[in-house]
């Protein structure tokens, strides 16, 4: 059983914030319908690739149903509203403005369809004097603080995230939006427009909003600064990060290592003896690291004082992690005839199987079959469509 049953989105996301929440509510039961422009989305360029479909779209569309409109042509748009009034959600992630010039805009679609919730996701808001610009994840990290704050933690000039964390957080954000807003139906019967901006939910998710726009910490000593959190090796090479700031945390890794003598031998007694003397609190750490063999090792001696510490290790790694197995934290799905291994779905519930149960298909794979299930189109009706160009399908992405 799945908790979304009977909800129909209609997705009309692209790249990656809005994907990554139209694939949750797909884990949760919702009947995704993902449309997408004759080039199909940005995400299938990537590689690698499994039976033509790059894996990295598949992540962020698994679950779907995919249909391929051209949204340029009038016949299109009108299409896809007629789908859209066999919705519940409508997920679209344009600059402002771009959906309503599509005829896909709230306010018309609405108005046959009252009680939809459609979700904008957007970089600044759908409102305001920035919510034109484009905004991409690494654009939001350079805005939003997270770069110039990451560098000035850490000591070192600018410099980009490897993660488009905007993007997955603001996918977040509008997916309890548009639960709370389907909650809001059921108790009011009406419809709901989510404004949900990648600005903002930066804002909202970073711990250190608060505290910068609020005078900064000063030359006050923080435990809680992960950005200057100790990474160290043990003696067979591994990297571990110890969490919080090692300014302070030496004295629980001194206490659970029997070493409180070496620093009351050099004057520290707290954190007040040790915020100056970075480099040596690290040159300390990191000579008590080398002494243990293994990764193993140190963590079994720091556990003893309930000091955690974690292993550096690439993605592939993780996925082989007992933890990981144990909790099926992956899943391995057929992909066009080849097996591809994509991470489940987060959420664990009682009487509940949530997650994918497909990899994803070819742009268009899925036309006839929704057009005719949803909108009682024949066959020669869709042929008409695909011959006139208002269709698309990709028979080999190859």
């Amino acid at each position: 059983m799945t908790l979304l049953k009977d909800i129909t989105v209609l997705d009309l996301t692209r790249v990656v914030a809005g994907p990554a929440c139209t694939r949750t509510l797909a884990d949760l039961g919702a009947e995704v319908l993902k449309i997408e422009p004759p080039k199909g989305d940005l995400m299938r360029r990537g590689v690698p690739k499994r039976g033509g479909v790059a894996v990295g779209y598949a992540q962020q569309n698994a679950g779907k149903r995919h249909l391929c409109v051209d949204l340029s042509e009038e016949a299109g748009q009108a299409l896809v509203r007629r789908l859209a009034d066999q919705c519940d959600v409508v997920v679209e992630n344009y600059r402002p403005g771009v959906a309503a010039r599509l005829g896909l805009g709230y306010e018309l679609l609405r108005q046959s369809n009252p009680a939809l919730i459609y979700c904008s996701i957007s970089g600044y808001g759908q409102e305001g004097s920035a919510s034109g610009r484009r905004a991409y994840a690494p654009i939001i990290h350079a805005e939003l603080g997270l770069i110039e704050l990451n560098a000035r933690e850490r000591g070192t000039r600018p410099l980009p995230e490897a993660v488009s964390h905007a993007d997955f957080a603001v996918s977040a954000q509008a997916t309890a939006g548009i639960l709370a807003a389907l909650v809001h139906r059921l108790q009011t019967g009406q419809g709901q427009h989510v404004d949900v901006s990648m600005a903002e939910t930066m804002l909202a998710m970073n711990e250190w909003t608060a505290v910068e726009t609020n005078g900064g910490i000063g030359d006050e000593i923080s435990p809680f600064r992960p950005g200057k959190a100790a990474l160290l090796r043990t003696a067979d090479g591994a990297w571990v990060q110890l969490p919080g700031n090692p300014l302070t945390g030496i004295f629980a890794v001194a206490r659970a290592l029997g070493r409180e003598q070496a620093l009351l031998d050099r004057g520290w007694h707290d954190f007040r003896d040790t915020r100056d003397q970075t480099a040596e609190v690290h040159d300390l750490l990191q000579s008590w690291a080398g002494e243990f063999a293994t990764v193993e090792e140190f963590e079994a001696a720091l556990d003893k004082a309930r000091v955690p510490l974690g292993q550096v290790r690439s993605l592939a790694e993780v996925a082989e992690q007992p933890w990981a197995m144990e909790r099926r934290a992956f899943v391995e799905l057929n992909l066009q005839g080849n097996p591809v291994k994509l991470p489940r779905s987060p959420f664990r519930f009682a009487g509940h199987d949530v997650g994918p149960r497909h990899a994803g298909a070819r742009r268009g794979a899925d036309n006839a079959a929704v057009l005719s299930e949803k909108l009682g189109l024949s066959e020669d009706e869709i042929e008409r469509l695909r011959a006139s160009g208002v269709l698309c399908a990709e028979e080999d992405e190859q």
